[in-house]
């Protein structure tokens, strides 16, 4: 099953000609979820050539611009082919209001159900048949949220060798056991599938975190990301500043990395567009000081997020 994660913007405050603002597009199978929608979020999912028809679900980290101009772009443009399917948008206090406003004052043609949910406090809002989506709250000037999309465990690995022993023979018998079914043979004895398998092994998280003072305790909300995509928005002799606006170095997005535990990779985001691509490298050496395997984000730079057993 395909999961992969898509840079469409990692830009913050301003966008700049090379540097859409920040917004993330997650793919699994058959749905799309959108996490922040900058301005300019339509342009790159259209350059990507992404199935934007097919959007299941946006998620809002705060109401403010940098993250949610390109939210009413992308309702247009969901109203250019038939849906049946409603579109789901969750975020915090005024999000409602937002979207109602735009639909009226830019008198929107929308062919489809939109269900917008607040949040107000950390907990699961989106359960899928095998993953969820949870949000946890961030400190910044407004109401804030990060999310990450955990997938549920998987069966161990099937043993052949170890059906065969106890005599399962091969067939349904053993589609059965890798299901997690207990089997009976014919003889009248039980197998469960605890003899034949390993132990459960673990889905994929992904991780989003963005404006937001440094605290301790994201680390434990993005534990074990295969993907932590986290704003490193300022170089660490500004961390004044940072403090001040109530954001992050990549100094700060690296130790959370690093604390979290089992983190696989940091991408960085959301820079100040103080940095031209060039000075971002400033960035990326700090970061990596403190979690080696860090890299900068990059408009429409695509993640392959890939089981690990």
């Amino acid at each position: 099953m395909n999961l992969e994660a898509f840079v469409l913007g990692c830009g913050g405050m301003m966008p700049l000609p090379y540097r859409h603002l920040t917004s993330m597009l997650i793919r699994r199978e058959g749905e799309l979820f959108l996490f922040d929608a900058g301005e300019g979020t339509q342009v790159s999912i259209r350059r990507l050539n992404l199935r934007w028809k097919k959007i299941t679900a946006i998620f809002i980290s705060h109401m403010h611009a940098d993250h949610v101009t390109g939210l009413p772009g992308i309702l247009m443009l969901s109203s250019q082919v038939d849906r049946e399917e409603p579109l789901y948008i969750f975020g915090p206090p005024k999000i409602a209001e937002f979207v109602d406003q735009n639909r009226h004052l830019l008198d929107m043609y929308i062919n489809y159900e939109i269900i917008v949910r607040e949040i107000y406090e950390a907990g699961t809002i989106w359960q899928g048949d095998d993953y969820s989506i949870r949000a946890f709250p961030l400190k910044h000037t407004k109401m804030c949220f990060g999310y990450a999309l955990e997938e549920s465990k998987r069966p161990g690995v099937f043993y052949p060798e170890k059906a065969l022993a106890l005599g399962v023979p091969r067939g349904p018998l053993w589609s059965e056991l890798q299901s997690g079914k207990t089997v009976r043979l014919t003889e009248g004895s039980s197998i469960k599938p605890s003899e034949v398998m390993g132990e459960p092994r673990s889905g994929r998280k992904f991780s989003f975190v963005t404006d937001t003072l440094y605290f301790p305790e994201i680390a434990q909300e993005v534990s074990n990301s295969d993907l932590l995509i986290c704003e490193g928005m300022f170089e660490h002799a500004l961390i004044e500043s940072a403090v001040d606006k109530r954001h992050m170095t990549a100094h700060q997005a690296a130790l959370i990395a690093r604390d979290a535990g089992n983190i696989k990779k940091l991408g960085l985001i959301h820079y100040s567009p103080r940095y031209a691509d060039r000075e971002l490298k400033i960035l990326l050496d700090e970061a990596r000081e403190i979690f080696p395997d860090t890299v900068l984000t990059k408009d429409r730079m695509r993640f392959p997020i890939e089981f690990v057993d």
